[in-house]
């Protein structure tokens, strides 16, 4: 795991931490080969995704996204975009590349392991499919397991380093 992913995850939500950890770990030894896992983006503030949440509306370039400040899981630290980097020093978002060879693409291979754990891939998503973020499908309350959406997140309180109290 690389210096960059182990500063962004250490942003997530306490709750996650371990685990993106170990999915990590886990993506990282199943890629036997040329590929490595990097967290691209993990905790974003509002202010930041009301700067995605504006190009191609507001300013110039395609849409990134079709959630304003605080509807995105990425706003909670509870999801995470990766890439691939290859040869530890270029960045991938090639989904049908087998760095590793094993009749397997690298990608889909994470995609599988992030499941295992109870994360949504957004490259399952009906519209507007995003193939790098992962999201985790559940949080623990009171009433046992919620599923997680932006609207549930919101009315939770938040703790003194602003992260949601389930």
């Amino acid at each position: 795991m690389d210096k960059v992913t182990l500063q962004r995850i250490e942003k997530l939500h306490p709750f996650v931490r371990e685990e993106v950890k170990q999915i990590i770990k886990e993506c990282d030894e199943a890629l036997t080969g040329r590929a490595k896992i990097r967290i691209t983006q993990g905790l974003r503030s509002f202010e930041e995704q009301e700067r995605l949440y504006a190009i191609g509306r507001i300013t110039n370039g395609k849409k990134v996204t079709n959630a304003k400040a605080g509807q995105s899981i990425h706003n909670y630290g509870l999801a995470v975009d990766m890439c691939l980097i290859i040869d530890g020093k270029t960045a991938s978002w090639d989904t049908a590349k087998d760095w590793d060879n094993d009749g397997v693409a690298d990608w889909y291979e994470c995609v599988k392991i992030f499941a295992k754990h109870g994360w949504d891939w957004g490259g399952n998503w009906k519209t507007f499919k995003d193939l790098p973020h992962f999201e985790k499908k559940n949080f623990p309350s009171k009433k046992g397991l919620v599923k997680t959406t932006w609207r549930a997140l919101a009315k939770l309180k938040m703790d003194d380093e602003n992260y949601v109290v389930f």
